[in-house]
């Protein structure tokens, strides 16, 4: 198997204090309807910031900006849903409550808790060692965000209630188009295989983000570069104005929307000599990546899904011996136990 090949970066049982082991992944999100980043309410405008155009390209342009809480919280979200499913959640031990978050009342026990860090309600605190930064669009944020007219109309069809007054639920709001690309770069500290089996799925299987997620949000995320080593990869930012340079001097032209398989190919072209960047040893190959998600998949299976997080979760056992209220030690629990 090819998780085999990063073993040299894998750390073979969890541990408290780091030791320099890194992976880093290359992602590909692409909005698959109309999705909304912004970090104010309705009618604010969507996060952009304005960077140089290209490495080489020094024009500058405002980039529509995927955050990394927009990237990390639906992900993890999406996790905590199968450990909620299979009662793999905990109690947290001064509340009393089943772990949760944006509570200030982590369990400290999960396997969420162990992998994404806390730092609230506790007797401790726990660096996230999925670490993460903003995403950036490929193409300038004037070509890709649109603007849509939103009314409310009322049970008898129309923007008129039975006593004729006109409703004024009417607004107008920004979005992003649907088929825009967002490249992001996920950095990965001292994981087990099994906690990069489940930090992995939760990118592959999460397909909402953003505001209004009930409705619009949809995004297909893609996997395209898998580095071992033991320094972090380029950042998000240096790796899209590397595919900037290199769309520019295509033959395609450099506008929404990108064609797909060109684009995959710039992408490709950049990350292909990131093993020469300091501390970054080795990239997967194609076949050792598709084995790689394939073994992610086998693992989130329906039928090996709870054996293989039942088994991550014991993982943690030694390190759950926590501190009452009085200073004594106690075991942990599992909600519903």
């Amino acid at each position: 198997m090819s998780i085999e090949t990063l073993n040299s970066f894998l750390a073979p049982s969890y541990e408290n204090f780091p030791k320099g082991r890194t992976i880093g992944i290359v992602v590909l999100r692409t909005t698959q309807s109309e999705t909304i980043f912004r970090t104010e309410g309705s009618g604010e405008p969507m996060c952009s910031e304005y960077v140089q155009a290209g490495i080489f390209d020094t024009t500058s342009i405002p980039r529509l900006v995927m955050t990394k809480r927009k990237q990390i919280a639906p992900e993890r979200r999406r996790g905590r849903e199968f450990l909620r499913s299979h009662n793999l959640l905990h109690i947290a031990p001064k509340h009393n409550t089943i772990c949760a978050l944006n509570t200030n009342a982590p369990c400290e026990m999960c396997i969420d808790c162990f992998l994404y860090g806390f730092a609230a309600g506790g007797e401790g605190a726990q660096k996230s060692r999925v670490w993460t930064e903003d995403a950036f669009s490929i193409l300038p944020a004037n070509d890709v965000i649109g603007d849509r007219t939103i009314n409310a109309i009322f049970e008898t069809g129309t923007m008129r209630d039975e006593k004729g007054n006109p409703s004024t639920a009417l607004n107008t709001s920004e979005y992003i188009k649907p088929g825009v690309h967002f490249l992001d770069v996920v950095t990965f500290k001292d994981l087990t295989a099994d906690e990069l089996r489940y930090a992995l799925g939760n990118i592959l299987l999460t397909s909402r983000y953003g505001a209004v997620s009930s409705r619009i949000g949809r995004m297909e995320n893609q996997i395209l570069g898998v580095f071992g080593g033991f320094a972090e990869l380029p950042s998000s930012l240096e790796l899209v104005q590397g595919v900037h340079d290199n769309l520019a001097g295509s033959k395609d032209a450099l506008e929404h929307p990108l064609q797909p398989q060109s684009l995959i190919t710039a992408i490709e072209s950049v990350i292909a000599n990131w093993t020469n960047k300091r501390g970054v040893s080795i990239q997967l190959s194609k076949n050792q990546l598709d084995e790689l998600i394939a073994d992610v998949d086998k693992h989130w299976a329906l039928d090996l899904q709870f054996e293989f997080l039942k088994r991550l979760d014991e993982s943690y056992q030694p390190f759950r011996v926590v501190k009452n209220g009085e200073g004594q030690t106690s075991k942990s629990k599992k909600a519903g136990k």
